[in-house]
């Protein structure tokens, strides 16, 4: 691809500092890093991504409802984490983590381990209680 065709649609970085990073051919012939505004197949592949990612907090949205699971894993679900990754950032181990996922236990958690939960996961205490 040379410089000039790197693509530029600005769906999901319009109106922030991300840009991807590509290598084009420039006119003489050698590599160069260029920052790319995005590229419509990369959108569609995400899109799709995200509708999963959408799909999978809503059923667990009711599994919540009908009190099967805990907010917390709704949250790790919506920020992508896994257990293994959300067992990284907060320092619970995962079988802790998984437990936390009862609702039972989770409405037993002491306000420290809810800050650590919501820090790692960007929302305020009261937004991981709901």
């Amino acid at each position: 691809m040379k410089v000039s065709e790197v693509p530029q649609d600005l769906k999901y970085y319009n109106g922030t500092v991300v840009r991807d990073l590509n290598y084009a051919v420039d006119d003489q012939g050698q590599y160069k890093a260029v920052v790319s505004d995005g590229w419509e197949a990369k959108d569609d592949a995400l899109d799709m991504a995200w509708d999963d990612v959408r799909e999978q907090c809503e059923e667990i949205a009711e599994r919540i409802r009908k009190g099967e699971t805990s907010p917390l894993e709704y949250y790790a679900a919506k920020n992508l984490m896994t257990v293994d990754l959300l067992s990284s950032y907060s320092g619970f181990s995962k079988r802790t983590i998984r437990k936390h996922f009862n609702p039972k236990n989770f409405a037993k958690l002491s306000d420290e381990t809810l800050r650590i939960y919501a820090d790692v996961l960007r929302i305020t205490v009261d937004e991981l209680k709901v």
